[in-house]
């Protein structure tokens, strides 16, 4: 038996204004709300959701549901996988809300499964060791699949299949069973896509994308010069049925059907009658990506190292997509620097603005390639030319940074400082006793508040003991008043160490707040 894993990844950016300055210059005083106005082409993304809502979201839906109960009382049944972000949701909640409901249809068919992916489809698996952006915006994105309907996927798709090593065992600590990436063939050697692997150095399993068998309906669909066309179903479903290996992954944009390739093109009629000639074929059935890893043995290990990070864009499968000029290499690094201002910061307005701007889009149209890549850039981008996309967004995070500076420099950012949450890394670690963790941590204040509450009362009485709460406070929260009233109930010595301990840390996070507040 062969499986065939079809994937969808559906995606729009927050684009951005090209003539925001205009708006600079016409207003004296700008706030924040006034920022998101003023930085992103809120015209310009009702437009396109619209458009491609008409063209492909809706219709494709319709068709995908249609087989879905077509073969629903079969042996074999049609089945499918989506990854969408979670800025796409945002925008289609506002411009299109009956692309909502359709994705929420497909999900109840118990046929579709939702693949995680990064919340703002950001490069930010790429920053830096510890990948706490990348483990937030995961998690942003899991939580909003749980909100919006009602399921935690167990399969992940980094942005554009960006895949290394270090993203493998990230998101394997995150308790993901697979990934998807890029059939690759220096990775793959001698070996084909089409079987279940294993990343180097955990467990998490990993899909390769079969980039010839996707890409044949992905981008030569309608190119009357290649020398297939037209491509039907039942020819396609005849070329899976020739391939050989466990499972065959079909990973492609889902703006394919209906906004790349146009309804005249026919893609719809061909995603209508696919399934059918693919279950024609006794030795072939269609599984989710989960399924896949749980009905097919582990084949070999995939080893990708971090200088060499893989993806599905252009021929060369690399960064090079986002990160291979000398512009889009200026705009990556500001991006990142900005990370720390906002972090300390700790305002949830201008985080997301910042998160908005990590959007990989706002790269891929700075690319510079000629040849075939170049025409796809050139499709997918708004401006006139790389040279546009990079004076809008570079201008931009000037005068982003310009304000978090302005912020930074006001007393109320001091408070906000302090109840800020940290890093993964710097959080503080409950322990029971020496050398016995609990799985308890906080990131803030807020959080420890929280975990004194929740654990027992010797842990909080082995850590106040030792003086960790104080020292964490002062080194990681650098909130030197509250560890220095810690101090003093310790000298103390009181019997009610969690009560006290609770009272301090409560007034502390009152006081901190109402100077958020006023100033």
């Amino acid at each position: 038996m062969t499986s065939i894993v079809l994937m969808f990844e559906v995606h729009q950016p927050m684009r951005l204004n090209r003539t925001f300055y205009k708006e600079l210059v016409r207003r004296k005083r700008i706030s924040k709300k006034d920022m998101l106005r003023m930085y992103f082409d809120h015209g310009l993304n009702e437009l396109v959701m619209k458009r491609v809502a008409s063209r492909c979201y809706i219709p494709a839906s319709n068709i995908i549901l249609e087989q879905i109960e077509r073969f629903k009382s079969g042996s074999k049944r049609f089945k499918v996988a989506f990854s969408i972000s979670g800025v796409f949701l945002e925008q289609a909640k506002k411009y299109a809300p009956e692309v909502v409901d359709a994705f929420k249809a497909l999900v109840d068919t118990g046929c579709v499964e939702l693949v995680e992916q990064t919340y703002y489809h950001s490069l930010a698996s790429l920053y830096g060791p510890d990948r706490e952006e990348f483990v937030e915006q995961i998690l942003e994105h899991k939580f909003l699949m749980k909100d919006l309907f009602g399921v935690e996927p167990t399969v992940a798709e980094n942005t554009e299949f960006l895949y290394n090593n270090a993203i493998a065992r990230t998101l394997n600590d995150l308790g993901y069973k697979a990934v998807f990436t890029e059939g690759v063939e220096w990775v793959l050697g001698w070996r084909r896509p089409n079987y279940v692997y294993k990343a180097k150095g955990c467990d998490i399993r990993v899909l390769m994308r079969n980039y010839r068998l996707s890409d044949d309906i992905g981008f030569r669909f309608s190119s009357k010069w290649w020398d297939q066309y037209p491509l039907t179903a039942d020819k396609y479903a005849a070329w899976l049925a020739a391939t050989p290996g466990d499972v065959v992954c079909l990973c492609m944009d889902y703006e394919t059907f209906g906004e790349h390739h146009p309804p005249e093109t026919g893609i719809h009629e061909f995603l209508r009658w696919l399934p059918a000639e693919v279950l024609k074929y006794e030795h072939l059935d269609f599984c989710t990506p989960s399924e896949a890893v749980e009905r097919y043995p582990v084949r070999g290990e995939i080893d990708v190292f971090e200088y060499a990070t893989i993806s599905w864009a252009d021929l060369e499968r690399d960064t090079s997509a986002w990160l291979g000029n000398p512009l889009q290499e200026a705009c990556y690094e500001v991006v990142k620097e900005l990370g720390s201002l906002v972090k300390e910061l700790n305002d949830e307005e201008y985080l997301k603005i910042w998160r908005y701007l990590q959007t990989s889009d706002h790269f891929y149209y700075m690319c510079m390639k000629g040849g075939g890549p170049g025409d796809v850039h050139s499709y997918f981008s708004p401006y006139g030319s790389p040279v546009e996309a990079f004076v809008t967004f570079y201008a931009v995070l000037a005068d982003f940074e310009a304000r978090l500076m302005q912020e930074l420099t006001k007393p109320r950012a001091y408070a906000l400082k302090l109840l800020r949450k940290v890093p993964y890394a710097k959080a503080f670690r409950f322990y029971y006793g020496f050398a016995r963790p609990s799985p308890y941590y906080a990131r803030s204040l807020d959080e420890l508040l929280k975990g004194i509450e929740r654990v027992p009362e010797k842990s909080v009485r082995f850590h106040f003991d030792r003086g960790d709460f104080s020292k964490w406070i002062r080194e990681v929260i650098g909130d030197e008043v509250l560890a220095r009233r810690i101090e003093k109930l310790r000298a103390k010595e009181p019997t009610d160490v969690v009560g006290e301990l609770k009272r301090l840390v409560r007034r502390r996070i009152r006081e901190l707040r109402k100077k958020a507040r006023r100033m």
